[in-house]
């Protein structure tokens, strides 16, 4: 297949080039346009507008405005990237001749918190600030479209992953990574939570999955098969690093407090962040998994930590 990814520079599309250059004609779309290794050619997001891109049988549509943790960057940004190159791209397919759409969205974006235990396709979403709504508006501009055309013969795929990790992977899992090497005990090993992860190689393998097999237009949530806790999640990042992990289990009222406490002081350890660090994020891949005629992922969720937590250290 001739298969066209948008933001191919980035962690996601790099490690999408490397699991499907042997199988595929990889091209991209990108701001940069650098040769890369795998890929026939990356084209300007100019070059697209002026219809300068060979017809494709995919469009994958990575390109995006990450979360910005430090609120620093204004509201329109994200719309203008988000929404505005997302409309863009459809357009594109839908004049083009390629049959089948991929757009990421986010789960943990679009869903600013889960009230069910798990987070199915079902539930409506709630995001709350400009990168969680530019993702929503986008997926709106797609389902709107779709529904308006009907049974069209092309298909179109949301996926929303919870957090991907993976080598070169430079996200909040480095942060907590950084925090246990350093060997700085965690506090709040009194809070027993479970969260889904996305391991690449796992996405990778979803991803060839809708493109090759007769798979209905959706929306599809992706994570790996276990969710895990922050303890073991840090328990997986000491055995990587050949460390004994070090977890205080404080009380937990104590712990709040000092979260209420840091909200009125503006400290790094505040109520919100504690919630963050401390709450259920469970994602299901049911219904990817039927869809795609599998029972399992190919890689577990501690397997597929391991490979990355080993990457960073190698990497240093």
């Amino acid at each position: 297949m001739k298969v066209l990814i948008t933001g191919i520079h980035g962690f996601v599309g790099s490690n999408l080039v490397n699991a499907l250059k042997g199988e595929h004609d990889i091209y991209g779309v990108d701001i940069l346009t650098p040769n890369k290794e795998g890929v026939v050619k990356t084209f300007s997001w100019h070059d697209l507008k002026m219809h300068a891109v060979p017809e494709m049988d995919v469009i994958i549509h990575l390109a995006g405005k990450a979360h910005d943790t430090k609120k620093k960057l204004a509201a329109g940004a994200y719309f203008d990237i988000n929404t505005g190159l997302t409309k863009k791209i459809f357009d594109y397919f839908l004049e083009s001749s390629a049959e089948k759409f991929i757009f990421f969205s986010s789960a943990e974006g679009t869903f600013n918190e889960i009230s069910n235990e798990i987070l199915t396709e079902d539930v409506i979403p709630t995001p709350i600030g400009p990168y969680g709504e530019s993702k929503i508006k986008a997926e709106e501009y797609i389902r709107n479209i779709c529904y308006t055309i009907g049974r069209m013969s092309k298909r179109v795929y949301i996926l929303r992953p919870c957090m991907i990790h993976g080598p070169g992977n430079k996200g909040n899992l480095n942060l907590l990574y950084n925090v246990v090497r350093k060997g700085i005990p965690w506090p709040l090993g009194s809070f027993e939570n479970r969260r889904s992860f996305t391991s690449i190689d796992n996405l990778c393998f979803v991803i060839e999955g809708l493109m090759t097999k007769d798979v209905p237009t959706g929306i599809y949530h992706m994570g790996d098969d276990e969710a895990l806790s922050t303890n073991e999640l840090i328990g997986v990042m000491c055995e990587a690093m050949g460390k004994r992990s070090r977890i205080w289990n404080l009380n937990k009222e104590v712990m709040e407090g000092c979260a209420t406490l840091g909200s009125f002081l503006h400290l790094p350890l505040n109520r919100e962040r504690l919630r963050k660090l401390t709450e259920n994020y469970v994602v299901s891949n049911e219904k990817i998994k039927a869809a795609l005629g599998i029972k399992k992922m190919p890689v577990s969720a501690r397997d597929g930590l391991l490979k990355t937590i080993r990457s960073f250290e190698r990497k240093r």
